[in-house]
């Protein structure tokens, strides 16, 4: 989402996205809600937020949902927490669905799974795994909920494979007035709806399209050079790219192959074969990760960098992502170079890995093939903040779009400008919801009404 013009210099200050509010500091964990619930924590996962909610609520049935939502003035729900702003937090009730019976519903003449919307995908993944089915992909990490990473678009990579959102073929969720609708691909609703960012509802099921299971090997790669980024991404099912920005190429490739592709030579496009586990981060422990070294197996414990039972990423970050057109990966990054020397002393690491374009109004992959550039960043509000500024000056050209969950600071006119089905999905949402009861200040800042 780039400015119409260029910016001049980098904002002032540290953006609201990036603060930690600590609105209840000093006042004892049990008392800072109306109705506390042990299940709903109240910070997200990275700690960067504090959740401003005056009630925290875990329900257990879709009725008892539906009477909550029914009699909340303002709700949002929350799914697991990976979140690095206020998409998620409001004023009024915030609700898990984590709480709703646990389902799995497998049709095989649709070729089709009813989910559970709290449901991480791991566990998804694995239950369709046992029954002979899979997804087109993964994100890195397993530990995300359904709802919560169709609701941003979160992806996996791979120059064919769209982002998790494109598996959904119908929604089930509860809305402003307490009902629980259906919503599926013939509806003139749903390519606003599946990309909603919690502004349509609170999503109880989805149902997604599957494909038979299959095994994936995977192996990692050390100092790719970057002429060989086009090669290196068309190689495989899924690819990552991993920098530094330290120096102009790749010091690990992860690349997800069908397992019956054949192996990579050992000198594969000038880069040399890891001979140990690697973790994404440089100095943590590759045992995290998932198998390595080419050795084949289900399609759930590969296409994740990270395995469930273990932190995802480096646990303390914070974490940016824009998406570019594909066409324009080289330009971007060469634009990226001019400010190398600020990114890398903030920086963990930075994943580049490609998505096919969709139909989804809200999808930052929307009509258009891309290159998404991630930022694993220190967890230092302070100094990450004019790094990110400095980073969207430099993207701007490229209509950058950023990852709805992750901090970003670029301007609502840029966002807007970047999506043109967003009059569109701004209309739909307020058509759902008039009263703007699942609306928050990050909505009304960058999808105002």
């Amino acid at each position: 989402m780039a400015d119409n013009e260029p910016r001049v210099a980098p904002r002032v200050g540290v953006p609201a996205q990036f603060r930690a509010s600590t609105p209840h500091a000093g006042v004892p964990a049990q008392n800072r809600v109306g109705t506390p619930h042990a299940g709903v924590p109240a910070r997200n996962w990275a700690g960067n937020v504090t959740w401003s909610a005056a009630r925290r609520h875990r329900p257990t049935s879709v009725d008892e949902l539906r009477a909550l939502v029914a009699a909340s003035r303002r709700i949002r729900p929350v799914g697991t927490r990976h979140s690095f702003n206020r998409l998620a937090d409001t004023t009024g009730d915030l609700v898990a669905v984590d709480g709703l019976p646990p389902t799995v519903e497998v049709d095989r003449t649709r070729g089709t799974a009813t989910v559970a919307a709290g449901l991480r995908y791991g566990e998804v993944a694995a239950r369709l795994h046992e029954q002979g089915y899979a997804l087109p992909n993964l994100a890195s990490l397993p530990h995300i909920s359904v709802a919560g990473a169709v609701a941003t678009a979160t992806h996996g990579s791979g120059e064919r494979n769209g982002n998790l959102a494109t598996s959904v073929v119908a929604v089930e969720l509860v809305t402003a007035a307490g009902d629980l609708v259906r919503v599926d691909s013939t509806d003139g609703r749903f390519a606003a709806l599946v990309v909603g960012l919690g502004a349509f509802g609170v999503v109880t099921r989805l149902t997604l399209a599957l494909l038979p299971t299959f095994d994936v090997r995977q192996y990692v790669h050390l100092d790719l050079p970057r002429e060989a980024m086009d090669e290196a991404f068309a190689s495989a099912y899924s690819v990552s790219l991993f920098t530094d920005w330290r120096g102009t190429g790749f010091h690990q490739v992860w690349r997800k192959q069908r397992a019956d592709q054949d192996p990579p030579p050992a000198r594969w496009l000038g880069a040399t074969a890891a001979d140990t586990p690697r973790h994404p981060v440089p100095g943590l422990p590759g045992d995290t990760c998932t198998e390595q070294f080419g050795v084949s197996g289900p399609w759930h414990e590969r296409l994740p960098h990270f395995r469930p039972g273990f932190t995802p990423s480096s646990g303390a970050e914070l974490q940016s992502e824009y998406h570019v057109p594909r066409a324009a990966a080289a330009e971007a990054l060469a634009a990226l170079d001019r400010v190398r020397d600020r990114i890398a002393p903030v920086l963990q690491v930075c994943e580049l890995r490609t998505v096919a374009a969709d139909q989804l109004w809200l999808s930052p992959q929307y009509d258009r093939d891309t290159l998404s550039i991630h930022f694993t960043w220190i967890a230092d509000a302070g100094a990450v903040a004019p790094v990110v500024a400095a980073v969207e000056e430099r993207l701007a050209p490229f209509a950058p779009r950023p990852h709805w969950g992750k901090v970003f600071d670029l301007a609502p006119a840029a966002v807007a400008a970047a999506y043109p089905r967003f009059a569109d999905a701004v209309a739909a949402m307020v058509t759902a919801d008039p009263t703007g009861k699942f609306r928050n200040e990050l909505l009304d800042r960058y999808l105002p009404r």
